[in-house]
């Protein structure tokens, strides 16, 4: 599960640095959503080539991140597109809503360590073998703990994508 927990952290900061960045320069609550399209037609073609590789369909889970995405967009376009609010609201409801559609997501697939103990990484180091679970850790909650953790740290990583904009701008005046 701990994978599961960086995973959604990971996932939750990635989104919400770049959907926050596109929608603040364009001002269109719609471009977060634009932005979770684009990262899952790249997952997608990275899906085909592991597929064409020989790999099973199953192999390469595509992360759900548009309708966080939407979350954001919404948050942007209900509070009279304040920035501020933005960083907040939709920062938080980013990393609570995205764990939840991913756990959902993973439920679909067939059986995630199966597949990858099956088919390992050629180049899985020594000290990347898998050592056995601590049962109880945390409640057994991914979830939970991926939201907890993923609604605090998109916040601030929503601040810096928002940053990131008045960066762009300087730079293009100079």
């Amino acid at each position: 599960w701990t994978s599961f927990v960086v995973f959604s952290i990971s996932q939750s900061t990635m989104l919400v640095v770049g959907a926050i960045y596109y929608m603040l320069f364009t001002g269109v609550p719609g471009t977060a959503t634009y932005y979770a399209t684009i990262m899952t037609i790249y997952t997608w073609v990275a899906k085909g080539a592991w597929f064409a590789l020989g790999y099973p369909y199953d192999f390469v889970v595509t992360p759900v991140w548009i309708p966080s995405a939407m979350l954001l967009g919404l948050t942007y376009w209900a509070t009279r597109r304040n920035k501020h609010a933005a960083i907040i609201i939709g920062g938080t409801l980013v990393g609570l809503s995205l764990p939840i559609f991913n756990m959902i997501n993973l439920l679909l697939v067939r059986d995630p360590l199966e597949m990858a103990f099956k088919y390992p990484r050629p180049t899985l180091p020594p000290y990347m073998t898998p050592i056995e679970p601590q049962v109880g850790k945390f409640y057994n909650s991914p979830v939970a703990l991926g939201s907890g953790a993923g609604a605090v740290l998109s916040v601030p990583i929503a601040a810096l994508g928002a940053k990131l904009n008045t960066w762009t701008y300087r730079w293009m005046a100079a």
